[in-house]
C-alpha cells in the first residue's frame, strides 16, 4: 500500500465530493462536497478542497468517476470534465493514483454497510450466503455494478449498464419510447431512468396525455409529483420507478444476483414512502417464467450519505483495484 494519507474522490456528473483515509481501515474524514459547475477542472477542484481541509499531504490518490475506466484519458459521461491520470499523478507528486467507476468503488462498500443505519429493506426476500449482490441507481446518470463472491472477499464488476436498451413492458410505455426515438437515435435506460432522463420523460408522458410539457428540471418534476400537485409529473414518477424496477430485473437475472439488489444513487432516498409504494417491485418479478425466482430477492435502498467514499477507500485497504 502507498503511504498515508490517501486523498478519496467521489466524482459525478453533479457533485464532486473530496475527503482524507488518515489511517488504513478507518472511515475517510473531512468529507466536502463541491458543485463540479463551479470548477472549470478536477484540478481547479482538487485545488479548492486541499486548500482547505488537507491536514498532510495526500501520498496517493483512490478516485471513483462516473465514467468508463479504460485507459489513461478519462472522459466524463455526464460533465465536460477530462484528464489523463498518469499527468495528474506527476503533477501532484503521488505515489499512486487509482481510478475507478464510481459504482464499482459503491459495490465494493457494500458488505461494509450496516443495516437500518445504511440501507433500508424495501423489498421482501431473503438474501442467500456467497451469491451475487446487483446495484443500481439513478443519480444524474444510471449506474450499474455487480458485486461478486471471491476467495479473498469480492471482486466488483464495472460495466455501462445504464447505456443498454431500454424496452418497453406495455403498451403505454411503447407509446413513451416511440416518442422519445422521434428526439434520439438510441433510447437507453439512462435516457430516462436518471436525473438528466426525467424532464425527457416527463415531456414524452405529456405528450402522450396531449398536453403541452412545461420547461421543468428534474428537481422541480420531482417535487410536484411527489407533492400531488402536477398528475403529470406525478404519472412520470411512477414510470420512473417502473421502468427502473424493469432494468433492476434484468441485471438480477444476468448477475444471477440471489444475494439482493442494492439501489444507489442520489434520487430515490428522497422519495420514500412513494417509491415503497411504486411498481417497481411489479415490475422486477415482471418476467414470466422467472418471476418466483425474483420474488425471492430482497431489495435495499441505500441511504448512507457518500457511501462511494467509503468503498474508494477500500481499493488500498484491500488491495483490489476494479
Amino acid at each position: 500500500m502507498p503511504g498515508l494519507p490517501w486523498l478519496v474522490a467521489d466524482i459525478g456528473g453533479t457533485h464532486v465530493r473530496f475527503a482524507l483515509v488518515l489511517q488504513a481501515g478507518q472511515a475517510p474524514v473531512h468529507q466536502h462536497t463541491l458543485h463540479c459547475q463551479d470548477y472549470p477542472s478536477l484540478d481547479a477542484a482538487l485545488h479548492a478542497y486541499l486548500a482547505e481541509h488537507a491536514v498532510a499531504d495526500p501520498k496517493a490518490g483512490a478516485f471513483a468517476i462516473a465514467a468508463p475506466v479504460t485507459g489513461d484519458w478519462i472522459r466524463m459521461t455526464n460533465h465536460a470534465w477530462q484528464f489523463s491520470r498518469a499527468e495528474l499523478q506527476r503533477q501532484w507528486g503521488w505515489e499512486q493514483l487509482v481510478i475507478v467507476n464510481d459504482f464499482a468503488a459503491l459495490a465494493l462498500a457494500l458488505p461494509t454497510l450496516q443495516p437500518n443505519q445504511d440501507y433500508r429493506q424495501f423489498m421482501p426476500g431473503q438474501a442467500q450466503s456467497h451469491a451475487p449482490l446487483a446495484l443500481i441507481g439513478p443519480g444524474t446518470g444510471l449506474g450499474v455494478a455487480g458485486l461478486l463472491p471471491h476467495q479473498d472477499g469480492w471482486l466488483p464488476i464495472a460495466g455501462e449498464g445504464g447505456h443498454v436498451t431500454l424496452a418497453a413492458s406495455n403498451e403505454e410505455e411503447a407509446e413513451l419510447l416511440h416518442r422519445v426515438r422521434q428526439w434520439y437515435p438510441h433510447v437507453s435506460a439512462e435516457r430516462l431512468v436518471s436525473g438528466s432522463g426525467l424532464p425527457t420523460l416527463y415531456r414524452a408522458v405529456a405528450e402522450h396525455h396531449g398536453q403541452t410539457a412545461e420547461p421543468l428540471n428534474a428537481a422541480t418534476i420531482a417535487e410536484r409529483g411527489l407533492a400531488a400537485t402536477c398528475p403529470l409529473c406525478q404519472a412520470t414518477l411512477h414510470h420512473f420507478c417502473a421502468l427502473l424496477g424493469t432494468v433492476a430485473g434484468n441485471l438480477v437475472l444476468t448477475l444471477g444476483a440471489r444475494g439482493g439488489v442494492y439501489i444507489g444513487g442520489g434520487i430515490l432516498p428522497q422519495w420514500g414512502a412513494f417509491f415503497d409504494r411504486s411498481a417497481f417491485r411489479e415490475r422486477f418479478m415482471a418476467k414470466g417464467r422467472y418471476s418466483g425466482y425474483l420474488e425471492t430477492v430482497p431489495g435495499y435502498l441505500i441511504t448512507a450519505p457518500n457511501p462511494t467514499l467509503q468503498g474508494v477507500a477500500q481499493v488500498f485497504a484491500t488491495e483490489k483495484k476494479p
